[in-house]
């Protein structure tokens, strides 16, 4: 069974947080505020937060400023991952994936079927590798930005996780690029 070996020292990472929305800002952004609790609460750090309007060029232009950032090692975007005519973040962060984790949305729809029932068909929410930093796209609200914390990214993202999880590959994410 998957647990966290406590013999491993807990390594934090940095953490962006991007908010994708044409109504929000700070005060009012309810899902940046849930994930940033959790990251802190975790022991991680958020490196960076903002608010992007629901457009291709300035979500990728975002999410590309993050991933050149050397000091950051994920991005996590809320928002504009379903499938109304606004809803571009899939399209704007997989165009920069190296490498897609298909199992992040796949897992993160199975979790959300115990909660919202088929309705979960309506999220795109998506993982990948870009330039070293994992991009995980989750959907704006609140409630699915904790169930993808608390049951997938908390976990992959404690490199005390056992069998395995996502920081301790890190070393290895850019060896394509060496």
């Amino acid at each position: 069974m998957p647990k966290i070996d406590e013999s491993r020292p807990f390594l934090p990472v940095n953490i962006a947080v991007v908010t994708v929305s044409d109504t929000r800002v700070a005060a009012d952004d309810r899902s940046g505020d849930a994930l940033a609790e959790r990251i802190a609460g975790a022991g991680h750090k958020v490196a960076a937060r903002t608010i992007v309007k629901d457009d291709i060029a300035a979500i990728r232009a975002q999410v590309q400023a993050y991933i050149a950032d050397p000091q950051i090692d994920v991005v996590l975007t809320t928002g504009g991952t379903g499938v109304t005519g606004r809803d571009v973040t899939p399209e704007a962060v997989e165009a920069l994936y190296e490498k897609a984790i298909p199992g992040f949305g796949e897992l993160f729809r199975y979790l959300s079927y115990a909660k919202v029932g088929t309705s979960t068909i309506q999220s795109r929410a998506t993982g990948g590798v870009a330039n070293g930093t994992y991009i995980f796209a989750l959907p704006g609200s609140p409630s699915a930005c904790r169930d993808a914390w608390d049951d997938i990214l908390v976990w992959q993202l404690d490199n005390r996780h056992r069998p395995c999880n996502l920081v301790e590959l890190m070393p290895r994410l850019r060896e394509h690029m060496a």
